[in-house]
């Protein structure tokens, strides 16, 4: 069987060579200031960078929010027992309804969807995990079948 971060890897192997945004542009946005240019070397997704600019994730369109969300999902696997992590809080924030107009979760493959509903699963299920509440309630929302919000709009009571 396949691991979370292989169904991960799998899922977003044909990934977007470069986003229309960075997070350190949209951190910049966040604060109030001019979003600096894309620069391979210093958008590097790696930990301390998820970390040191999770706020720009609020600031993704989709595109450049598919080109971050494997990294994203892999760090939260990597650390789901850290409850201080700011990159994983800002992962399950972006996934929780509603979407975006244009929309960030229309426009992941079916296969992308299930990577991030086992990634929400490990969350929510995982004993080790920090972020059980947080996860359920993504999945709850949207994610799970029969999700409370589908397109903006309540499914169920």
């Amino acid at each position: 069987m396949d691991s979370i971060r292989d169904i991960v890897d799998r899922a977003f192997q044909d990934g977007i060579a470069m986003p229309t945004m960075s997070l350190r542009a949209g951190n910049a946005l966040d604060s109030y200031d001019a979003p600096p240019p894309f620069d391979a070397h210093l958008d590097r997704p790696v930990a301390k960078y998820l970390e040191t600019h999770h706020w720009g994730v609020a600031h993704l369109d989709p595109i450049s929010w598919r080109y971050y969300l494997p990294a994203l999902l892999r760090h939260a696997l990597l650390k789901l027992e850290h409850p201080d992590s700011m990159a994983i809080d800002a992962l399950l924030s972006s996934l929780r309804p509603p979407d975006r107009d244009p929309p960030r979760f229309a426009s992941l493959s079916q296969a992308q969807a299930q990577a991030v509903v086992a990634v929400l699963d490990a969350l929510a299920f995982e004993e080790a995990s920090a972020w059980k509440d947080e996860a359920i309630v993504a999945l709850e929302e949207y994610w799970a079948p029969g999700a409370h919000y589908r397109d903006g709009t309540a499914t169920r009571q």
